[in-house]
């Protein structure tokens, strides 16, 4: 579903690969017949098939008045601004994300993360395809909502899975306020936030942590996953030295050399309420409470297979920064 929308030209395409997509992910979303998970994979699907028909219909109305089916073309005010909002309900970009943290809260940590990276793709790609013609206040006014949702709303969760699901939409916030200025820093955005969610959502899944008072006692199980996981956080957070302050940097500077000094400020500063909880989330993998003495506690063996790719995406989480020259040369 995924490579049907993003190489194709027609608009019907598009929207069959994303249908592909919707139904594809909901078995992943209910398979543990648990009522969350049946409530999570029903309001995904709502949600998904209402945007769809977004999609369709914007279509259907640029073809209608400049007939073409052509994903590029899009040059009816009325279908862009039907397409920014159906796009929006796909990614879950304010103020269309109340579907997002639920459906994650009630999914598994595995399919948590597809939902949260390769489920992104195909709206994105479709974003970077029309951005030309796509209305820069709208894009602007849904990306600094969605970054100051993501921060607020992070912010009294206790529940992993919700607080990941409000920091993807933070960082969606700031993939969307660049995507008409500078399309590429959308990709590379996306690209780092996949790598560093993945190697957290990994972490997690290894440590089977769900909560932050579980989090606490996780040290018991694989010290040096904790370890990795309190480095992936912080890059998540933005932090300079670490991989995750480049894409938000070269944000800031694209916004500063379009003359939207304001809406760098203001996006800047809403950034520091999701690194309040991602300084939460860091502090209690270092705290080493003694576990409870039950067995669950006591899993001293995980699974070692994904190990490997944990630590190879913690150190490309960490230390991919020295390289944004030759970045900036590819962009």
């Amino acid at each position: 579903g995924t490579t049907i929308t993003i190489s194709s030209n027609h608009w019907i395409m598009a929207w069959t690969g994303l249908e592909i997509n919707t139904l594809a992910i909901l078995p992943l979303i209910s398979k543990s017949h648990h009522p969350r998970s049946i409530e999570a994979a029903t309001k995904y699907f709502l949600t998904q098939a209402a945007a769809s028909a977004l999609v369709l219909f914007s279509s259907m109305t640029n073809a209608w008045f400049t007939g073409q089916w052509d994903i590029t073309q899009l040059s009816h005010p009325t279908s862009s601004l039907i397409l920014t909002s159906a796009i929006a309900m796909k990614l879950g970009l304010a103020p269309f994300h109340f579907w997002f943290p639920e459906v994650l809260q009630g999914s598994p940590l595995s399919t948590g993360l597809i939902l949260s990276t390769i489920m992104k793709l195909p709206p994105i790609a479709l974003l970077y395809m029309t951005s030309s013609s796509l209305n820069p206040t709208l894009l602007t006014t849904l990306a600094i909502l969605s970054v100051a949702i993501g921060g607020w709303m992070g912010l009294n969760q206790t529940q992993i899975r919700k607080i990941l699901a409000f920091s993807s939409i933070s960082h969606l916030g700031w993939m969307t306020i660049i995507i008409i200025y500078n399309p590429k820093l959308t990709l590379l955005n996306f690209y780092l936030y996949i790598m560093m969610t993945a190697a957290v959502f990994l972490t997690l899944n290894s440590i089977k942590v769900l909560k932050l008072s579980t989090l606490m006692t996780a040290w018991t199980k694989v010290p040096a996953l904790n370890a990795m996981l309190l480095l992936t956080l912080l890059s998540l957070a933005g932090l300079p030295p670490l991989t995750g302050f480049l894409p938000k940097w070269l944000i800031i500077q694209e916004l500063t050399k379009q003359g939207m000094i304001p809406a760098a400020t203001l996006i800047s500063l809403l950034s520091l309420l999701s690194l309040f909880f991602y300084l939460r989330l860091a502090y209690c993998t270092t705290i080493t409470l003694p576990p409870h003495t039950t067995n669950h506690m006591k899993q001293w063996h995980t699974g070692k297979s994904t190990h490997t790719l944990i630590a190879i995406l913690t150190t490309m989480s960490v230390i991919l920064l020295p390289i944004s020259p030759m970045i900036l040369t590819i962009i």
